[in-house]
């Protein structure tokens, strides 16, 4: 059954990069084989670990960032939630009065 809105069935292929895309050099991996060539040998599948080191992958988190990476957005919920506290603390106070 069609649905005429140009929809294909099952699941869509993922498109890929290409391969040769990711490159060693200018990363930790280009290391690894400088030392194995020196050895005679070659990694063939170091180019899969490449993308580990490019782009917003690349970028190093520090002990201290990952611990405080929500800290703004908890120490704000937590305040709401002191406050929200508060107010109805005050609210049921005022009826126990009346």
């Amino acid at each position: 059954m069609a649905h005429g809105l140009g929809h294909e069935h099952g699941p869509s292929k993922m498109e890929l990069p290409d391969y040769k895309w990711w490159k060693t050099e200018g990363t930790p991996l280009n290391t690894v084989q400088e030392k194995l060539a020196e050895q005679g040998l070659r990694d063939p599948w170091g180019r899969n670990e490449a993308w580990r080191y490019m782009g917003g992958f690349a970028n190093n988190v520090s002990f201290v960032g990952a611990l405080l990476k929500g800290f703004k957005w908890g120490f704000a919920a937590s305040v709401v939630a002191v406050g929200a506290e508060y107010y109805l603390e005050t609210q049921k106070k005022d009826k126990k009065h009346h």
